[in-house]
């Protein structure tokens, strides 16, 4: 006996894009699945209400859809899902104002067109962040950016203190205290580089790149900048004098300590006698430095007065001159506010730093 061609139970819902379609047959075979001038067409061997024969059924779509379709077999049911050629809602599924007996809701999958909606803004959501997260690299990627960037702009900063630093080492070593007054000269140029370069790690502090505190870095870039941009570099009498050297010696010998540990941090290296040398040596080196500092202020003000370089008077009813040493003196106040905010705070990174150490010994 021939199998009779029957009409399975067919089950429907819909998004904004999409209709989705559910077959009630199991041990389907053989499929013929197709959608022809916007009629779906089904016919399959299978298991369905009546047992197992040959179901069939046609749809003819109430608005146009897309002739692609996507059918997903399981043990149990068909799948079929058909995309909309125009994204809205439809009232109902076919052309044909009556529903035919065969179909009905999939309430697994039903919803209004509100819920619908929400959905769909939930999904195109998502769909931008993820489109966000690749565009901007993920967690991991962007660590592995900012560690490299921070090690290169701490290896550049190295070598170019290191350059100072060994440059002034051997020339006074060849020509003693002779090579004081030439220093200026000598290393300006790379001095000049290296304090530019800085302003980029104040910037880090402030946008967060680094846990830096913002105050005592800005307090530091600020100083040095002043000293070597305003007294060293606009005054030539300030140029040929020893305090030169003994500044940027200074600076260079902090640098060239603080700027390795800096580089192994990113890398996730520690080497204790780096880090001992690096939480200890600015104990004596950051006063000097300020004292040096502020001797090339006091010789400054002086020649500032002398030449009336950047002093100015006021316009008409006071006419009083203003001295450009007038700001050197507030100077000098603000140089030692700033050795006791940034020796607090470098005093507080010695304590967290090896205090715990001390507590776990007892």
């Amino acid at each position: 006996m021939e199998n009779q061609v029957l009409t399975p139970h067919v089950y429907w819902a819909q998004r904004h894009r999409e209709l989705y379609l559910r077959v009630e047959l199991s041990d389907v075979q053989n499929p013929a699945i197709s959608i022809t001038e916007n009629v779906l067409h089904f016919k399959a061997q299978g298991h369905g209400a009546k047992g197992d024969n040959v179901y069939e059924f046609h749809l003819e779509f109430l608005d146009l859809v897309k002739p692609e379709l996507v059918y997903k077999l399981t043990q149990r049911q068909v799948n079929i899902t058909v995309q909309k050629k125009v994204s809205q809602w439809w009232e109902r599924l076919t052309k044909q104002e009556k529903r035919p007996l065969f179909l009905a809701p999939d309430f697994d999958r039903w919803l209004d067109e509100s819920d619908a909606e929400m959905e769909l803004r939930a999904k195109e959501e998502e769909r931008l962040n993820k489109l966000r997260i690749e565009s901007q690299g993920s967690p991991e990627t962007l660590a592995s950016l900012k560690k490299g960037y921070l090690f290169m702009y701490n290896l550049v900063q190295f070598l170019g203190f290191s350059w100072i630093f060994v440059n002034m080492t051997v020339r006074f070593l060849i020509l003693g205290k002779e090579s004081f007054y030439d220093t200026f000269h000598t290393v300006a140029d790379m001095m000049y580089f290296c304090q530019m370069l800085a302003v980029v790690e104040a910037i880090n502090a402030a946008i967060g790149v680094t846990k830096s505190p913002v105050i005592p870095s800005l307090f530091q870039l600020l100083g040095r900048n002043f000293i070597l941009f305003i007294v060293f570099g606009t005054m030539e009498e300030m140029q040929n004098k020893a305090v030169v050297f003994f500044v940027f010696y200074i600076w260079s010998t902090a640098e060239i300590l603080r700027y390795p540990f800096y580089m192994l941090s990113c890398i996730d290296m520690d080497w204790k006698v780096l880090t001992w040398l690096r939480y200890t040596m600015w104990i004596p080196l950051y006063p000097l430095g300020c004292l040096a500092e502020a001797v090339s202020v006091i010789q400054s003000i002086p020649i500032f007065n002398e030449t009336g370089r950047f002093s100015f008077s006021l316009p008409y009813p006071v006419k009083i001159k203003v001295r450009f040493s007038f700001f050197l003196q507030i100077y000098l106040i603000i140089l030692f506010l700033g050795l006791y905010i940034n020796f607090r705070h470098l005093y507080k990174q010695r304590r967290r730093r090896f205090g715990q150490k001390k507590k776990k010994i007892h």
